[in-house]
């Protein structure tokens, strides 16, 4: 594994709603895709990405993307590639719009110094100078931008800020302001003189400052506040404290970047407030306002980016979460599907997200007699996933030798009264005895095909409630004979409804003609022919529902 150093490559990673964000490219492979559960660095949430989507390679020239197998290709500045050395500035995107961007820049900090020196280049040339004149302020400046990629903790980065703000304004003290859930402007951190760390809990800004800073979404600067308006002048904090001077610079998100004169919109998220104030006057140069705002900007990005870090932390909390439901719930399926005296069985489920509401089991009742089911719990993800579990559960009630019909309409009735789950399940129940005989509940669930002598039916046609949707509803068993040889495919919505690029469903008929052109074969040919027809059908769109098969075959038991 190639590591990165601290001269890296990043990723500018803008997605759809959201403000860019950077990410290192740290390793190599590095790679690209939706979902964490196969190791992806970068997790691109959107359900039109491949799982397994792209990889960057470190190669002799420098950095290769490769094309691991997404649905929709990847394009690079418009081009669709299958691999590419990257160069600075490339653009890359899926196929798809409105998908995120990714933007490849070779060094993350020359990029945001280049950034700054653009923003400040109109300003006029500092006269050279050592300790306190206009270039030190300059580099101080570009100092404080190297932080954006320091690995230092948030806190001290954002503390060194601050002390670069007190010192190009020479103020006594100076606040980080963040807004709690209710949006009340609360202090993070303080700086005194000198470096000092301050209690945030006695600190009182002036909160007429910060309400016209928040009014006009924008800083307010005033270096003499005898010569300010009325209201600010005559603030209660700014009388009893004896303040002479105060800055207030609110900072935004970076999505107004593009707007005319960079100036927040009412899309832009408030992230905190710049607070300096000093009991002296101070004598603010036009050079000194303009590093202020752009030591505003570059607090904004530092806080904008510890968001996104945390959110993206979260998120990868919950995919590790989901990817041991994940495990969980594919551990309670059965496992190696044994042949049964009188039946042979195979069955497959795969979830659209990382766990599914769809569930299928097999169990033996007795010697000559044995039980399958499918269900499709309503919704899909967690919540569907655990009430699949729930349902697993009360099943398992059957192997005391609960009647079945109890057990049904017991799991309906526990449903229809915790109505607060707000889920219901198509489902679908039966055992068969060794002579053939089998006895089925269903509620709401498509009827599983009967495949006898080459030709495909219905199980039955007539409709029932989904369980748990009425709470007078009852289910009673009915009976039929099966045949030797007779095969049983059930299957979930996910594949009748299973859609292409042009919202096309795959439907009942193109299933019942695969399943008539492959009747002769073995249950695992039949399923695969059955999985490779939605496959090929559905190629390039993403699967929007768990897809589940379970097929039986009876058997005559020898005698």
């Amino acid at each position: 594994m190639h590591e990165g150093n601290g001269n890296e490559s990043v990723l500018e990673v803008t997605r759809p709603g959201r403000a860019p964000e950077m990410v290192a490219v740290s390793q190599t492979p590095f790679l690209i895709g939706r979902g964490a559960d196969t190791g992806n660095h970068l997790m691109l949430e959107d359900p039109r990405i491949s799982r397994r989507c792209a990889a960057i390679l470190h190669a002799d020239e420098g950095y290769l993307l490769e094309d691991r197998g997404n649905g929709h290709g990847v394009w690079v500045n418009g081009r669709r590639i299958a691999k590419k050395i990257l160069v600075d500035g490339d653009s890359i995107e899926f196929g798809v719009d409105d998908s995120p961007r990714i933007v490849f820049r070779q060094h993350a900090e020359k990029q945001e110094v280049d950034s700054v020196l653009t923003r400040l280049g109109t300003l006029p040339l500092p006269e050279p100078s050592f300790g306190s004149g206009r270039l030190s302020k300059l580099n101080l400046l570009l100092e404080a931008t190297s932080l954006l990629h320091s690995s230092l903790p948030l806190d001290s980065v954002l503390g060194s800020m601050l002390d670069h703000a007190m010192f190009i304004t020479s103020a006594d003290r100076a606040l980080l302001l963040e807004p709690d859930a209710e949006g009340t402007l609360k202090v993070r951190l303080a700086r005194g003189s000198g470096g000092a760390v301050l209690g945030p809990e006695s600190l009182t800004p002036s909160q007429t400052a910060l309400k016209q800073a928040l009014a006009k979404r924008a800083a307010v600067i005033t270096d003499d506040l005898n010569l300010a308006d009325l209201s600010l002048k005559g603030a209660q904090s700014v009388v009893i404290q004896g303040l002479r001077s105060v800055v207030a610079i609110p900072l935004y998100t970076s999505a107004n970047a593009g707007n005319e004169n960079d100036a927040p919109t009412e899309e832009t998220h408030l992230l905190g407030m710049l607070y300096l104030d000093s009991r002296h006057t101070s004598a603010f140069s036009n050079l000194d306002r303009q590093i202020l705002d752009a030591l505003g900007v570059q607090a904004a990005s530092i806080l904008d980016n510890a968001r996104h870090v945390e959110r993206e932390r979260e998120q990868r909390r919950m995919e590790q979460e989901l990817s041991i439901g994940r495990e969980i719930q594919q551990g309670l399926l059965p496992q190696g599907l044994r042949d049964f005296p009188h039946l042979e069985v195979s069955g497959i489920q795969f979830p659209c997200l990382a766990v599914g509401g769809d569930y299928f089991d097999v169990f033996p009742l007795s010697e000559t007699r044995t039980a399958f089911l499918i269900a499709d719990v309503a919704g899909k993800g967690l919540g569907a996933a655990l009430v699949t579990t729930m349902l697993q559960g009360a099943l398992s009630g059957m192997l005391l030798e609960v009647s079945p019909e109890k057990v049904f309409n017991h799991v309906n009735q526990f449903l229809c009264k915790h109505a607060a789950v707000g889920r219901y399940a198509t489902m679908f129940f039966a055992t068969v005895d060794a002579d053939g005989t089998l006895e089925y509940l269903y509620g709401g669930h498509p009827a599983p095909l009967l495949i006898r002598d080459g030709k495909v039916n219905d199980l039955y046609t007539d409709g029932s409630f989904p369980v748990g949707l009425v709470e007078v509803a009852q289910f009673e068993a009915k009976r039929v004979h099966l045949q030797h040889n007779d095969v049983l495919v059930l299957f979930t919505d996910g594949i009748v409804e299973a859609d292409n690029l042009k919202k096309e469903l795959y439907g009942f008929e193109r299933l019942r003609d695969v399943l008539e052109r492959n009747a002769l074969g073995s249950i695992e040919s039949l399923q695969k022919a059955v999985l490779d027809s939605v496959a090929d059908f559905a190629r390039g769109a993403a699967q929007a529902d768990d897809i589940t098969v379970l097929i039986v075959k009876y058997r005559v038991p020898a005698s």
